[in-house]
């Protein structure tokens, strides 16, 4: 039920955090290569540290998905996220779309990222997100390779019709993955079911292009019947970042839209639903 006070709805949904730079974005990949992250300003941690002040303010824990590549660029980041009591979840190490990799290289990347985020953070890391929710029907193996990797939870398969990720069949909830190596938790991003297709309103460019009241209420219905996932990368509140104007027109559409009102609503946002981690909520 709502609050009249403090105008937030229930049930606890999850508060999810992409650590990773603007250079490090898919939607650059064919203009930007890892070769040259070394060659931009680093704004990931100030970023970052925003949203541990905005979070803060609001008495409210999330779950930092860290990219590895920027763990061992800002440790010291990792352990203020850590000590601020978050839960540190892997975004991988080098944010390679998983269907790019063959499984021998995904496995190395999940494996290598969640010991690094374990040696920084003092926790035990179970949680994982893929770069660009790029798990799903082209990578048959990714969820037994989370679980024998010691994953628990996953939050990647987005169940939309899109040209980058997604597999509109999949299950809009959370639910149990059946794995050769043992269950694994699914807890896909968010999205409203309308007139037979499933929209997407659980954060990042979704959150930015469409309007907040249109938002609010998608997601309101949203936690009529389930919690919802929501989630956000640090340079999604920095309109002042370097541009990239040789990018296509689409990919600077979905990248840049609206920056310069997404921290105003990410606190809206926070003053009317209620979060906790992933962690938390599916008690693992």
């Amino acid at each position: 039920m709502s609050n009249p006070q403090t105008d937030q709805i229930a049930p606890v949904n999850a508060m999810t955090i992409d650590v990773e730079d603007y250079y490090q974005v898919a939607a650059f990949e064919k203009i930007i290569t890892p070769s040259d992250w070394g060659n931009f300003e680093s704004r990931v941690a100030t970023n970052t540290r925003r949203f541990l002040k905005m979070l803060a303010l609001r008495n409210v824990k999330a779950t930092f998905f860290v990219l590895g590549y920027e763990a061992e660029r800002h440790p010291e980041l990792v352990r203020e996220i850590a000590d601020a009591g978050h839960e540190i979840g892997s975004h991988g190490y080098a944010h390679r779309l998983a269907y790019t990799q063959s499984e021998a290289e995904f496995r190395d990347d999940v494996a290598r990222a969640r010991k690094l985020l374990q040696d920084l953070s003092g926790q035990d890391v179970f949680s994982y997100r893929a770069p660009s929710f790029s798990i799903g029907r082209r990578t048959p193996w990714g969820h037994r390779v989370l679980v024998e990797e010691g994953y628990r939870c996953d939050s990647s398969v987005f169940p939309i019709r899109h040209d980058l990720y997604g597999d509109p069949d999949a299950p809009i909830g959370i639910h149990t993955i059946e794995t050769e190596s043992g269950p694994i938790l699914e807890f896909p991003p968010t999205v409203v079911r309308l007139f037979g297709h499933n929209i997407p309103t659980g954060g990042g460019g979704y959150f930015r292009i469409f309007p907040w009241w249109l938002t609010r209420r998608m997601l309101a219905q949203v936690n009529k019947t389930r919690p919802f996932v929501f989630y956000i990368h640090p340079w999604e509140i920095d309109p002042d970042q370097p541009r990239f104007n040789k990018a296509p027109l689409k990919s600077r559409f979905r990248h840049y839209t609206n920056l310069h009102k997404t921290a105003d609503r990410f606190v809206q946002l926070l003053k009317t639903f209620h979060f906790a981690t992933l962690r938390e909520i599916l008690n693992y």
